[in-house]
């Protein structure tokens, strides 16, 4: 597993792209995203911290489900690692 890395089982992970709000910093956090076609806004960041070269970010969508994004600062790239469905067993 990479140092920053959510800790758990390695997943795999979806690339997307994130519409960001920038205040005092540049992409401060994510307030909607696209997987496909289809859009998600993001209702409440839960969590976020950071890595060497990543940001991470748990968040609730519209949809309710909870999800975790990781910005890799280098090149400006987006992924989702983790989706959790509304209402699934925690295990």
């Amino acid at each position: 597993m990479s140092p920053g890395a959510p800790r758990g089982k390695e997943r795999s992970v979806i690339p997307l792209r994130v519409r960001t709000y920038s205040g005092y910093k540049a992409d401060e956090r994510p307030v909607s995203f696209s997987l496909g076609d289809r859009d998600f806004q993001v209702v409440e960041v839960l969590d976020r911290w950071y890595g060497i070269d990543h940001a991470y970010f748990k968040l609730r969508a519209d949809d309710g489900n909870l999800y975790v994004l990781r910005h890799q600062l280098d090149d400006d790239r987006w992924e989702m690692v983790m989706m959790e469905a509304e209402g699934a067993p925690e295990g």
